[in-house]
């Protein structure tokens, strides 16, 4: 018997005491006796532990038997490339190349990268929605960073602005002298570009564009009186986007 028992596996001796219980049909004291009797059979090792097969498992299963295997179809991982738009390389009012930045910029956050990047005009995008000021030299990105932006009671502007004048040493005359070192005025009654500010959650301006100092020395630096900065209000744009047409600009921001 014992050898019966350990062949058959612990799944079908519970049937086996199933069909007995059958058999004595409704006497609870000769079921009782029966189950007592059935316990001394099994042995420790007979009975089936967590770490034995079960009987019916995935493994050793053919699926090709299946007539629905031949419909599900193999899965191929494959990179998804966004195809850019056409666009005149000779242009240097059209976006060929934007930084490589992971992820939304942070308030305090900004990237330089210049590089071989040849010489031409420059623009610059602001997006109030998106906070960042973008730098862009012949069609290329060089430079982006978070922005400290105007309220609804002094907001920023929209538009097309060239810069007016550059003054490395500004100070605001409406605002107790609050420093405004490099900045590129935007127009008479005030809006700027300039550091001096903490571009932190919670800061703002009162209608100028703040940026990191280091960001702004080195825009100072390459900036020209009459470069365009064009200030949006949600405007997304990416490579192949016109900056500007000719003379007439055309509103754009990387990062909505």
């Amino acid at each position: 018997m014992d050898a019966i028992v350990k062949w058959i596996g612990g799944t079908t001796l519970v049937v086996l005491v199933m069909i007995g219980t059958l058999v004595f049909g409704g006497n609870a004291l000769i079921a009782g006796d029966t189950e007592r009797e059935t316990a001394s059979w099994l042995a420790a090792e007979d009975v089936l532990g967590e770490e034995a097969p079960l009987a019916g498992a995935a493994e050793g299963i053919d699926f090709t038997a299946d007539a629905r295997h031949a419909q599900i179809p193999a899965f191929v991982s494959e990179p998804v490339v966004q195809q850019a738009p056409a666009y005149d390389a000779d242009n240097p009012f059209v976006i060929k190349r934007v930084l490589p930045i992971d992820g939304p910029i942070r308030y305090g956050e900004w990237h330089w990268d210049d590089e071989g990047v040849p010489a031409g005009p420059l623009v610059v995008t602001v997006d109030l929605q998106a906070r960042v000021i973008s730098v862009f030299r012949n069609g290329y990105e060089i430079g982006a960073a978070a922005a400290m932006l105007g309220t609804p009671e002094h907001p920023t502007p929209v538009g097309s602005f060239p810069i007016l004048t550059k003054e490395r040493h500004n100070v605001s005359e409406k605002y107790n002298n609050a420093p405004m070192p490099w900045t590129l005025r935007l127009t008479w009654d005030g809006i700027a570009i300039h550091g001096g500010s903490t571009v932190e959650r919670g800061y703002a301006s009162h209608g100028c564009i703040g940026v990191p100092d280091e960001f702004a020395s080195r825009l100072f630096a390459i900036a020209r009186v009459g470069d365009r900065v064009i200030i949006t209000n949600g405007q997304r744009a990416g490579i192949g986007t016109p900056l500007a047409n000719g003379t007439s600009p055309i509103s754009a921001a990387v990062r909505g």
